[in-house]
């Protein structure tokens, strides 16, 4: 036996005793997420919501609003902005100004959105952005993020996923709010009704 497995055996052989899972139920609603909750807390953590009804919509803002700027998505339904050819190159997105991307849901207690890689074009994309637009069903938000796991478990298998919940932001030096200090500037939830 070698020195490794040794070290692998003797890990195996001092495992803590199981213990059950403790009772989530408590957190658990059973209601419908609020659309009107996830906008404000999405609102108050630096973040904006846009109700559309179509994807013209949205592209129609995206046109007005970033006109002169890189846009990319990997959405098949905004057609007229640049998608993400298969295996591209990471380091070719540095300079993506609106990336505009699709979520499973939000989560209404804290305003969050879940996306898995299958949506994102490449993982780095949502985190390499200026400016980052996400868009969600409105019958697709959860209220507690007990709710969000359950949905979690019942979507298919994913590589790497991520909740965002607004544009990045941080106060570890001096107290200081800075946005935008390392991810998108800005965040963009198009909620389709």
């Amino acid at each position: 036996m070698t020195t490794r497995e040794k070290i692998l055996a003797a890990v195996a052989n001092n495992q803590p005793p199981k213990s059950e899972l403790p009772d989530l139920s408590a957190f658990k609603t059973g209601e419908v997420g609020s659309v009107e909750q996830f906008v404000q807390v999405l609102t108050n953590i630096g973040g904006k919501a846009i109700h559309v009804n179509s994807w013209e919509e949205i592209a129609a803002f995206i046109t007005e609003n970033y006109s002169t700027t890189r846009v990319v998505t990997p959405i098949a339904e905004l057609t007229g902005f640049k998608g993400i050819p298969e295996n591209s190159d990471p380091h070719g997105l540095y300079d993506v100004e609106l990336a505009v991307i699709k979520a499973h849901f939000g989560v209404a207690e804290n305003g969050a959105v879940w996306i898995t890689e299958d949506n994102m074009g490449l993982r780095v994309l949502p985190f390499i952005t200026q400016h980052l637009a996400v868009v969600i069903d409105g019958g697709e938000i959860v209220p507690t993020m007990a709710e969000a796991y359950d949905k979690i478990s019942l979507l298919p298998s994913y590589g790497f996923a991520s909740f965002i919940a607004g544009p990045s932001k941080t106060a570890d030096i001096e107290q200081s709010l800075v946005i935008g200090a390392h991810g998108p500037r800005s965040m963009t939830v198009f909620i389709k009704t």
